[in-house]
């Protein structure tokens, strides 16, 4: 019966479109989710989520495609937070709880102009299969063509910076650049994957991949690859799960990391016996 009803829902256009956007969405999640563990950034995740939660309200209110919106109100967002790091004396993490809390409150005020706005918004809360669509597959697929590009010119400098900063400023690199780059990167893989994953989710699905990675192994390259598996193979099972369960795909996806990290943390643990 199970395999039955499993062969069926292989069939089904939108699941097809659901496994294709998890593998990209995994990808592109698990491999920027490596920076933002190593560089303590873990907090960014959570903070341009709920950026996004702005624009989406923003663009419900104005009965247009709330991702038109939300991936020019992120950007944004995440360049003033790399510039107000870079520009003043404040830690990282206050201009994201900043940043934060504006949001946030942007997209109560207008969510409150709007009726009958509960299920699309929850929808991007919590992430939905049912609202993957094809445009949304050519627009992930582009930006993990964008990302493979800039890995193979900008990879080894982002790693260098990630390790060693003032290395790599000494070496005449330029982590201000990187650091708006990558800012720009992790914005648009967080809008692009709500649809998925949902905006209270996303930062999770950033960092329990890239944490279970950096339990397994020291090597930066080595974690990268770790990181990516996981990410990938934690969206596939927990698709299959949350279908065949009838459960929510993004919190079924976040159970299946965090399942992975409590092994990884068992296995750490015990190497050191």
């Amino acid at each position: 019966m199970t395999g039955d009803l499993l062969s069926d829902i292989l069939t089904m256009t939108f699941f097809q479109r659901a496994i294709i956007a998890g593998l990209l969405v995994g990808f592109l999640g698990s491999f920027y989710g490596v920076f933002v563990v190593q560089r303590r950034m873990s907090f960014l995740g959570n903070g341009l989520a709920h950026a996004t939660f702005g624009g989406v309200a923003l663009g419900l209110l104005l009965q247009t495609e709330p991702l038109l919106i939300a991936v020019p109100f992120t950007l944004i967002v995440a360049i003033l937070i790399t510039f107000l790091k870079d520009k003043t004396n404040l830690e990282i993490d206050t201009s994201i709880g900043i940043f934060f809390a504006l949001s946030m409150a942007l997209g109560i005020v207008f969510l409150s102009f709007k009726k009958d706005y509960s299920v699309d918004a929850f929808s991007y809360l919590f992430g939905s299969i049912l609202m993957v669509q094809r445009n949304d597959i050519i627009a992930v697929s582009i930006l993990t063509l964008v990302t493979a590009i800039l890995s193979l010119k900008y990879w080894k400098r982002w790693a260098y910076a990630t390790l060693d900063r003032e290395l790599a400023r000494a070496d005449r690199l330029n982590p201000r650049f990187d650091d708006y780059l990558l800012s720009i990167m992790i914005a648009l893989t967080i809008v692009l994957s709500i649809k998925l994953v949902g905006i209270v989710l996303i930062a999770a699905f950033l960092v329990i991949p890239a944490a279970v990675a950096r339990l397994l192994t020291q090597r930066f390259f080595i974690m990268t690859i770790y990181a990516i598996i996981f990410g990938i193979l934690s969206s596939l099972i927990g698709l299959l799960v949350s279908i065949i369960f009838n459960m929510p795909t993004g919190a079924v996806i976040i159970l299946v990391q965090s399942l992975l990290f409590i092994f990884a943390v068992t296995l750490s643990s015990l190497r050191k016996f």
